[in-house]
């Protein structure tokens, strides 16, 4: 039976309704993890959480030890990762509080560490990253959504950037001409060090604003960021709860 493994960004610090039987701190060849980890169950699938910025958000999206919460959740025996984050919407649909399940990513971040083959500690393996996304994953969310009526759009392209700052206009813009939909500062390297580690992977981003130079640009940004975060969560928490008696059957 399929273990879950959810990791939690901006857009969720918590699982609603896991009923948690422990917290460890769990230690990797790659340090210690972002996070306590959190077991539990919720509709009677086992859930392992984790939060990639560290309880209290304190870990910059470049900090993160993306190496050791993944490699803490294979040795947990988690098959399945559902990663959330909230995320700025460049193109039409993908509007504030609409949940994205893309299929696509661009990695447009440097300096992290982007892999478990190095160092010669392990011959070098090159995965396939044509879809970086599991598409029975992906299927289980966008079926769920629809059920509960959510804001949902089915596909897109995930452009991962540096931060921890928010963009220029003319940066999206770029974007934009590269194809991509949404923009996230987490969705890379985690994405690939789970394919490495052949971990069943897909993303429900969340989108809190508008990207710069998009939509209405007059209102206080972090203000309308915050009070996005705070209904899309309550999407994100239903979304997990309606979906874990599928992805146990996968």
């Amino acid at each position: 039976m399929p273990k879950v493994g959810v990791i939690g960004g901006s857009a969720l610090d918590t699982v609603e309704n896991l009923e948690v039987s422990h917290r460890e701190m769990v230690n990797t060849p790659y340090g210690a993890t972002s996070s306590p980890l959190l077991f539990g169950k919720m509709n009677g699938g086992d859930i392992v959480f984790i939060h990639r910025h560290g309880f209290g958000h304190t870990i910059a999206p470049h900090e993160i030890n993306y190496r050791a919460n993944i490699w803490a959740l294979k040795e947990l025996e988690v098959t399945h990762i559902i990663a959330t984050g909230a995320v700025g919407g460049i193109t039409e649909h993908m509007s504030p509080i609409t949940l994205v399940i893309p299929d696509q990513i661009i990695d447009y971040t440097h300096s992290r560490n982007q892999t478990f083959y190095e160092n010669n500690q392990e011959p070098v393996i090159h995965v396939d990253f044509t879809w970086p996304y599991d598409e029975q994953l992906r299927t289980v969310l966008n079926r769920s959504a629809v059920k509960l009526n959510l804001p949902v759009v089915s596909r897109g392209t995930y452009a991962a950037v540096q931060g921890p700052r928010l963009e220029t206009a003319a940066e999206i813009k770029r974007l934009e001409r590269d194809g991509c939909d949404i923009v996230g500062m987490t969705g890379m390297p985690e994405a690939v060090l789970a394919r490495e580690l052949d971990i069943t992977y897909a993303c429900c981003a969340v989108v809190v604003n508008w990207a710069a130079g998009k939509g209405n640009q007059e209102e206080a940004l972090i203000d309308t960021i915050n009070t996005n975060m705070k209904t899309a969560k309550a999407s994100v928490h239903k979304l997990l709860a309606e979906a874990l008696p599928m992805i146990m059957e996968l």
